[in-house]
């Protein structure tokens, strides 16, 4: 626990609609509001994805730009990270277009997997395309990892050099269909890691608090919001994105682990 922890907030998601939670943050403002909250809380990244104006999924760059233009008028010193993962069944080609902003960060799946009753594709020459257009307009990937076997394709592609160090795993555990939020997984996946990677973990529903005060404990990053979870605790509804910054920012300061500030963040995760 000797390094300051990065706290990521996934703010929208691309599954969760206003229908569940009201306050779910989806037009350009509202998101805007949400990541201020949440990095005046304590988080340093926010993990975007975007929607249209009805609420449904958008991987449209128009739609990127807004909201980032009116996540930075509010709050500049924030890393913003856009999601390359869409929704399930999103083309390639529309997931690559977004890059074109040049956000400081950037998920990248490393694998295809069932997602509940759908089906995650991630074809190895797409995460290639993926990972050689980051490279080229210097967007740092958060390496996103639902089962041990693509972490092993994370280390694949490090060696052939599709994908340049410092390397950032994120951990998503408690997708069904990928590895539960079980603590002997999480325990797993680090024990696969050498040193000179940077790792966190995102756990979904009900594993979010758990994997979370694990992770902080261990050593690792955290990334919580309503993308991942929707509720605060059983039965009650978060009333915000930054209830659940607020409360891993209290745990952690009760454990004695000091919270990255953007800046800070910047220069553990090597971002230009």
């Amino acid at each position: 626990m000797s390094h300051p922890l990065i706290i990521t907030c996934a703010i929208t998601g691309a599954e969760t609609s206003k229908d569940k939670v009201p306050h779910l943050p989806i037009t350009p403002a509202e998101q805007a509001v949400a990541a201020e909250e949440a990095v005046r809380a304590g988080a340093s990244i926010i993990h975007l994805h975007v929607r249209e104006a009805d609420g449904k999924p958008s991987q449209r760059t128009e739609r990127f730009d807004e909201s980032i233009r009116a996540i930075r008028a509010r709050v500049p010193e924030a890393i913003i990270q856009i999601s390359t993962g869409g929704a399930v069944g999103e083309s390639t080609e529309n997931r690559l277009k977004p890059l074109t902003l040049r956000p400081e960060m950037a998920s990248l799946n490393l694998g295809t997997m069932n997602f509940g009753n759908d089906v995650f594709m991630n074809h190895p020459k797409d995460i290639v395309a993926l990972a050689d257009k980051m490279n080229e307009l210097e967007i740092v990937p958060e390496l996103e990892v639902y089962e041990a076997g693509m972490l092993e394709s994370g280390f694949r592609l490090a060696k052939q050099g599709v994908l340049k160090s410092p390397l950032h795993f994120q951990f998503v555990l408690g997708v069904p269909g990928g590895m539960s939020g079980d603590p002997r997984n999480l325990v797993h996946m680090v024990s696969l890691l050498g040193e000179g990677y940077h790792w966190g973990v995102a756990g979904v529903g009900r594993f979010q608090l758990p994997l979370a005060v694990q992770a902080l404990v261990m050593g690792g990053h955290v990334r919580v919001g309503f993308e991942d979870n929707i509720y605060y605790k059983k039965g009650e509804i978060a009333k915000s994105n930054a209830q659940f910054i607020e409360r891993v920012a209290r745990i952690a300061n009760e454990l004695g682990r000091e919270i990255a500030t953007p800046a800070v963040a910047r220069k553990l995760l090597g971002l230009r």
